[in-house]
């Protein structure tokens, strides 16, 4: 008997070590309880990282420990959902596309997967980790490729003056869940690319991400110069050379990865830009294989799609002639055609020497579909882009539009998914893309208003209780202010507003504090009290982003706010669940038609939060008068000060007359019965419609299927 249960306590041990190297585990909260309880010191300061939490736990522990049959039971449930999981063959895709069998091959340059795997720096990275985690859901064929960032995007501390510092610590592949790619005859599999007069090699790390799998190419090699080594070390680093070598080696190395693996697959999606290059490779492949360039263009046309995420001219990439022919000058002269046939490929007009390559017009040009990430931002698209297809109407330029969602399961921290474990069953994450399903929230009987309000009193408390633990970590580093009082920051009790993102400038992040006259006496009303908790990063070259943050600081310093507008620094992933967890209110304020798509609002809804935000981006398409609010109507201003100033009397305006009364009007049993209505509507109508098994869905049906 005793031999018995070592042999189920071995057994379990190493499938649990397996399971800590698929992320799966990032979107099941038991999962993550089991490692939390392995090892909660380690859970935590590793930003909850399953590998280095089985670093620290020996093998001879963790099978000691595993013959404590709760934690036994424990673990054997998990690992036993993971297997039925990944051993599922009666999935979405193969039920609905039975003839998608190759993969779809999907290109991005940063990929927000996990807190504990920093390879991202904002909403494109999440966006393509929550597309990643969709498809293994649905079970489609699906391969993505990006880059590994030694050094990721970066960790930010405030300094006591407010103003943003970067520390960039390393991330180690040993103690991360990656897996080197190796030949099969053995030994690390190599590739190259072409960079200037050099040979730049790469290695590959995969990552398991439920029933899909993830490569990131990786540039520092003891094969390389030292330059070359540090190509793939931050996320968006260094310069214009940096920039182009990073998307020499996603676009070019991650094309000829695939083809070293013997991938062939049905489609190519370039999440933005960054990864265009690849239809010069697929190109110059077609070309080398025999083809006539017409041929070997058609040919490409067939196998790429384009996902573009930028609303402005000045946020695409583009690249001089001269550091073009100096970076790809003998890749290209591979192919036999003249340089000034490979800049035509990124010139919206051929002829004209004087226009640079513009990375989102090669992949316009070489791509059978695109399309921008919500309706205004089609529309948005085609107007920019229009030049490109002359005599054609704007409503007819090829761009159509795909809305952004969010990969829910991963969003829904463990308090929601066992509200909603015990109320819709706990298949509820596999009905995502049933509206009828979610109109069950609009049924009292299913969760009265009375458990709702009190699921969100718990999370405005959880989130009160974790900032306040980040501020004293804050405080214990810089020392800038009496510790003591942190204990009294925020209230558990009081209308929070949650802002956090990006602090590129566009974004607006201090407008609610334009004029401070106005917004202190709504904010420290005895009796209906309002506080806001903020976190972002802004870009280490954006001065201004960073003089945000600094405003924002100073606000937070205040006397009169004190403690009811507070700033949390370094912003992830895992602060970012814990904001649109807590948050009775999300506020989104860019300047339209600036936010593409925007995702952080979405968020919120699994949690019964509420969106306040401009009409921008998918807001548009998700308000309905009743699910939250608007500020103004969609207005656009010429002048930027004139429409920052009507749009700051305008959010004034709703809060002052709508957000704050609603949450404030109660019953006899202090429940708000109107704010509840709101927030069954926001459930109802925005959990299935933003989630990104429907965006995935909708790929499939609009572009992958398609021939």
């Amino acid at each position: 008997m005793a031999e018995q249960h070592k042999h189920h306590a071995d057994d379990l041990a190493h499938r649990l070590i397996a399971l800590s190297h698929n992320l799966w585990w990032a979107w099941n909260p038991e999962a993550q309880q089991v490692f939390k309880e392995l090892a909660p010191i380690v859970w935590r300061y590793s930003n909850h990282n399953a590998v280095e939490v089985l670093k620290e736990v020996s093998l001879q522990e963790l099978t000691s420990r595993l013959r404590d049959k709760y934690l036994s039971t424990k673990v054997a449930h998990v690992v036993e959902e993971f297997e039925s999981y990944m051993n599922e063959r009666s999935t979405w895709s193969r039920k609905n596309y039975p003839n998608l069998k190759e993969p779809v091959a999907y290109f991005s340059a940063e990929f927000g997967l996990h807190e504990s795997l920093p390879i991202y720096s904002g909403g494109l990275g999440i966006l393509s980790g929550d597309h990643m985690k969709s498809a293994s859901d649905l079970g489609l064929p699906f391969v993505g490729v990006g880059l590994f960032y030694r050094h990721g995007y970066f960790q930010q501390r405030l300094g006591p003056d407010g103003w943003q510092q970067e520390l960039y610590p390393m991330n180690d592949p040993e103690r991360l869940p990656l897996k080197l790619v190796e030949q099969r005859e053995g030994g690390r599999l190599l590739n190259s690319v072409e960079i200037g007069h050099s040979t730049v090699y790469f290695q590959t790390w995969e990552v398991r991400v439920g029933r899909v799998v993830l490569y990131l190419l990786d540039t520092n090699l003891p094969e390389n110069d030292q330059l070359f080594q540090d190509l793939t070390g931050h996320v968006y680093g260094g310069n214009l050379d940096t920039r182009i070598g990073q998307e020499i080696i996603l676009g070019i190395g991650g094309a000829r990865l695939l083809r070293s693996l013997g991938i062939r697959p049905s489609v190519y999606h370039m999440n933005e830009g960054h990864s265009a290059f690849l239809v010069l490779e697929l190109l110059a492949q077609g070309i080398r294989g025999g083809l006539s360039r017409a041929d070997a263009e058609q040919g490409v046309r067939e196998l790429c799609m384009f996902t573009t995420h930028t609303p402005v001219p000045a946020g695409h990439d583009r690249f001089s002639p001269e550091l073009m022919l100096h970076s790809l000058g003998n890749f290209w002269a591979e192919t036999g055609l003249m340089q000034e046939d490979l800049m035509s490929y990124g010139r919206v007009v051929p002829s004209d020497v004087n226009e640079h390559f513009t990375m989102t017009v090669l992949a316009l040009k070489m791509s059978r579909a695109a399309n921008g990430v919500s309706k205004l931002h089609g529309a948005v698209s085609r107007e920019m882009w229009k030049d490109l297809y002359p005599g054609r109407k704007v409503d007819a330029v090829p761009i159509g539009h795909v809305t952004n969602g969010i990969h829910t399961p991963s969003w829904a921290n463990g308090t929601a998914h066992q509200f909603w474990n015990s109320r819709l069953g706990y298949d509820w994450t596999e009905k995502l893309m049933q509206p009828k399903f979610w109109k069950k929230i609009q049924d009292g009987d299913l969760a009265t208003d009375e458990e709702l309000w009190a699921l969100r009193s718990t999370l405005r408390r959880n989130l009160v209780e974790f900032a306040r633990r980040r501020l004293y970590g804050q405080h214990m580093r810089v020392g800038s202010e009496d510790a003591s009082r942190l204990a009294r920051v925020l209230s558990s009790d009081a209308l929070t507003i949650g802002f956090a993102r990006r602090f590129a400038t566009y974004k607006r992040a201090p407008l609610l504090f334009r004029h401070l006259d106005q917004v202190v006496p709504l904010l420290t009303d005895a009796q209906h009290p309002v506080q806001l908790i903020f976190a972002g990063k802004a870009h280490p070259r954006d001065n201004e982003g960073k003089k945000f943050i600094q405003h924002i600081f100073e606000i937070t310093r205040n006397p009169q706010l004190y403690g009811r507008v507070v700033l949390i620094e370094n912003y992830d992933m895992n602060v970012a669940r814990h904001l649109v967890s807590g948050s009775d209110v999300w506020l989104n304020t860019p300047r339209r038609p600036l936010e593409a798509s925007g995702t952080s609002g979405q968020k919120i809804a699994i949690y019964g939060g509420l969106n306040l935000s401009i009409m921008d981006g998918w807001w548009p398409e998700g308000f309905n008068s009743s699910n939250g609010w608007a500020i103004g109507n969609g207005e656009e201003e010429g002048d930027p000060d004139k429409q920052d100033e009507k749009d700051f009397q305008n959010l004034l305006r709703v809060l002052r007359e709508d957000v704050i009364p609603d949450f404030y009007e109660r019953d006899s049993l202090g429940i708000p019965r109107r704010w509840m209505q709101r927030m069954r509507n926001a459930m109802h109508h925005l959990i299935p419609a933003y989630s990104t098994d429907r965006m995935v869905a909708e790929y499939v049906a609009k572009y992958y299927s398609a021939s």
